[in-house]
């Protein structure tokens, strides 16, 4: 017997990610960038611009594939980090990939009449097990690792490799079996480029599938993640663009952001936080040149991302099912500030520059190219997060907050254009997901396993409700629902309403206890007033330890700096001392990736 939400056409579901976005990397969201088909989906849609995901990667893929807390999902740490310090992360919800202590969104909808496709990054997990084969995919093309050559090549290294490269293979599976890509090195136009093949594979997936069934497709990006590399044909549209520095790019990006209404007009900006080795001022004229000429390809691979997406929307168009699909864009965290020229020895007396010196040719002619490694660093990341504070990695604003599009024609049809200010994360989007389809989720009980109940909260009470969407009286998550945590690397945050605390040690841009900020007059978190609110920071902290024992968080226990240059830090537990600066140590790309 059919049930009866399956009796009228229901809708289907495109969930695009980009990875390492920043706030203000897209056209419609303030960038110079050219993105006319996000810009589009906004102008006929919604912008949130108070959306939240977590601080890094494969937690936020856990938290939208679950609609729970990434503590409780198994990403409560990533496996680049854990396998440094196993004892530490033997706790349920730290096992470094998707566990099956959640009902993941496509298994719960492919049980229920929807084929599932992925196409994209994965991040969830490198066991037969793990794959999106096992987790309720029909259909999947996966990168499996964080990050890759989007080009497919790797140069076959020697003994004496560092493990930071070595961890980044062009490691991909379809439908569960290795599959062996043939490198671009020529630049061939109908050769491997990540975002081309993911859209292409997506569109002949959809090509295939059942026209009897709705469908839920996932499309995860691994662009703007580094290596920074695109066409040339890209990267070129923006010569000297950015020849006058990142700060100047700030300065444009938050007046633009000023003039659409994203940010309030009054907006403190958070102070840029960076080495000093990252001044545009201090650096010799080759050295502008080449971060310029970084951020122009940068810029590049977000142009053709874009191009991309116009692609696989026009085929929407075609084959009749624009109009009743539910799209979601946005980034998986905020802008990659990475300072990897900074780093030390990493290896058998060699550091990251001895490895690109040696395999790769990051001459400025040849970046974007195959054979190039580049990434552009904190004072370009801050860029695109300004006016918030830091950028991915952290569980400030800048590395939670991220650009989102909604494009639901029932919802967006009479409304394209707005704005939506009302706080969400990315939990929410599973709960959104079953509700529109008409699906319960399973509650405790799922495929014989015991599974975690939800934390997000469904929009569609919010969007099919008769008060004005963004204003000020109506909002997705009150006052009166719980709070909201955030924990990574032992870096943390808890919101309630517009009140939120921060931690961090002060190897973390932090004083090594709380901080507390009104969000609601201090987006930038340009002012600690804990001092002055120690009744609320109080009521917060409570909130804090109830989240960690709520969701299992690992916290407050020292970390082995030796093997890993992770504070991991509690209330007060600031144990030890961070042998590097925090611009580098705290980025968890080291060694192979593992479960």
């Amino acid at each position: 017997m059919i049930p009866p939400f399956m009796a009228s056409k229901r809708p289907n579901f495109l969930l695009i990610v980009a990875d390492d976005l920043g706030f203000s990397d897209i056209g419609c969201f303030g960038a110079e960038i050219r993105t006319p088909n996000l810009d589009k989906l906004a102008s006929s849609g919604i912008r949130m611009t108070d959306y939240h995901t977590a601080a890094a990667c494969s937690p936020t893929r856990a938290m939208l594939l679950s609609g729970t807390d990434n503590h409780i999902a198994g990403v409560g740490v990533m496996s680049e980090q854990k396998e440094h310090d196993l004892a530490r992360w033997d706790h349920p919800g730290h096992e470094g990939y998707l566990n099956y202590r959640v009902a993941a969104l496509p298994e719960v909808l492919q049980d229920n009449g929807y084929h599932t496709l992925l196409s994209g990054k994965w991040h969830l997990g490198l066991r037969p097990d793990h794959l999106p084969n096992k987790r309720g995919f029909d259909r999947s093309f996966a990168l499996l690792p964080g990050c890759s050559n989007h080009y497919a090549w790797e140069p076959q290294f020697g003994d004496g490799m560092i493990k930071h490269f070595e961890r980044i293979p062009p490691l991909y599976c379809e439908d569960g079996r290795l599959v062996d890509l043939k490198s671009n090195t020529t630049n061939d136009p109908s050769g491997f480029f990540s975002s081309n093949f993911y859209v292409d594979n997506l569109i002949s997936y959809l090509s295939e599938r059942p026209k009897d069934k709705p469908f839920f497709a996932f499309l995860p990006f691994t662009v703007p993640h580094w290596p920074l590399q695109v066409d040339k044909s890209y990267r070129d549209k923006y010569k000297g663009v950015y020849n006058d520095g990142p700060e100047a790019l700030r300065q444009k990006r938050l007046a633009r952001l000023k003039e659409l209404g994203l940010v309030p007009r009054d907006v403190i900006a958070h102070d840029v936080v960076a080495p000093a080795a990252s001044e545009w001022s201090d650096m010799t004229d080759e050295e502008k040149r080449l971060s310029a000429r970084a951020m122009e390809t940068f810029a590049g691979m977000i142009e053709n991302m874009d191009d991309n997406i116009g692609k696989i929307m026009e085929y929407l168009e075609e084959i009749g099912e624009a109009d009743n699909t539910f799209v979601i864009f946005q980034s998986d965290n905020g802008a990659e500030g990475a300072s990897y020229e900074v780093d030390p020895i990493l290896g058998k007396n060699q550091s990251i520059l001895d490895v690109l010196e040696q395999f790769y040719d990051n001459s400025l002619e040849n970046i974007g190219e195959h054979n190039s490694f580049v990434w552009y660093g904190p004072r370009w990341a801050q860029a695109s997060t300004a006016p918030s504070r830091l950028y991915k990695m952290y569980s400030t604003e800048g590395g939670i907050k991220v650009p989102l599009i909604l494009n639901y024609p029932p919802w967006t049809k009479k409304r394209g254009g707005q704005i939506v200010q009302s706080f969400a994360t990315v939990m929410d989007l599973m709960p959104t997901i079953l509700e529109l389809a008409g699906i319960p989720h399973p509650g405790k009980s799922f495929r014989g396993r015991e599974v975690a109940e939800m934390r997000g909260k469904s929009w569609v009470k919010f969007f099919e409700g008769d008060g004005q969407i963004g204003d000020v009286t109506t909002a997705i998550h009150s006052s009166d629902d719980p709070a909201v945590g955030w924990e990574l690397f032992g870096r943390a945050a808890l919101r309630k309403g517009d009140w939120k605390i921060v931690y961090m040690n002060e190897w973390s841009y932090g004083k090594g206890d709380w901080e507390l900020f009104d969000l609601s007059k201090d987006p930038g978190e340009t002012n600690d007033i804990s001092n002055q609110h120690q009744e609320k920071l109080k009521e917060l902290l409570d909130l804090w330890d109830s989240y960690v024992t709520n969701n299992g968080v690992v916290w407050g226990s020292p970390v082995n700096f030796e093997q890993t240059n992770y504070p991991g830090l509690g209330r007060k537990d600031v144990i030890g001392k961070d042998p590097l600066d925090d611009t580098r140590a705290w980025m968890p790309h080291r060694g192979h990736c593992k479960d």
